[in-house]
């Protein structure tokens, strides 16, 4: 069975509007359950490739600085 995780998770979430997006990430936060990791990085993955450079730059200060407290 070729089963493209990617895929599945961008299919589960077509069509979402704003609202409904904010939902499951603000869900998969609160659960913090491992299973929505592959989610979140997904989501991550284009909010990266959509960005441009100044906007990837603040989302690494953001990380670093997350990762320092």
């Amino acid at each position: 069975m070729d089963l493209n995780l990617r895929q599945a998770i961008l299919s589960n979430v077509s069509g979402h509007n704003a609202d409904q997006l904010q939902a499951t990430i603000d869900d998969a936060l609160q659960k913090g359950e491992e299973k929505m990791l592959p989610g979140l990085g997904v989501f991550f993955e284009m909010l990266w490739k959509e960005s441009g450079e100044q906007d990837r730059q603040e989302m690494l200060e953001t990380l670093e600085k997350g990762l320092a407290e």
